[in-house]
């Protein structure tokens, strides 16, 4: 049995998934693992919201007060913040670590994921060609 060419695309790319079955519908898993996706970009959009609205106030009372309020310092320090424990999030073990800690091992795992990938589109690649040279043979 051959399978269709999967795209190569990155997330960034927006473009379908070639390889991708059409009306397929999800299994339980799927469709919970979708619902808590969609759950966690609303929250994460309201969240966003909150804050422009928080940065906003702040930049009005500044400017009644005539001064900057050092906004810009405190965004990109809560932003840091936010990817750090997102990392940790990813990063297995990555809760219990220091930040310089946590970004050795965030490059450790990468490595680790990159080797794994390679591991998986050789083993593809193999299965494909099992699967032509069985068509070959009449099989």
């Amino acid at each position: 049995m051959e399978m269709a060419p999967r795209s190569t695309a990155t997330s960034s790319d927006q473009e379908p998934d070639v390889g991708a079955p059409k009306n397929r519908s999800l299994s339980c898993g799927e469709h919970r693992e979708k619902v808590g996706s969609l759950a966690r970009a609303k929250s994460m959009k309201q969240r966003d919201l909150k804050k422009k609205s928080r940065r906003k106030r702040k930049q009005s009372a500044a400017a009644a007060n005539g001064d900057d309020g050092g906004l810009e310092d405190d965004d990109s320090k809560a932003e840091v913040e936010r990817k750090i424990v997102a990392l940790q999030r990813i990063v297995p073990g990555g809760a219990d670590l220091g930040v310089d800690k946590l970004f050795e091992e965030t490059a450790g795992y990468i490595l680790v994921l990159q080797g794994q990938l390679k591991a998986m589109r050789a083993l593809t690649n193999f299965f494909e060609g099992l699967e032509r040279e069985k068509r070959k043979l009449g099989g």
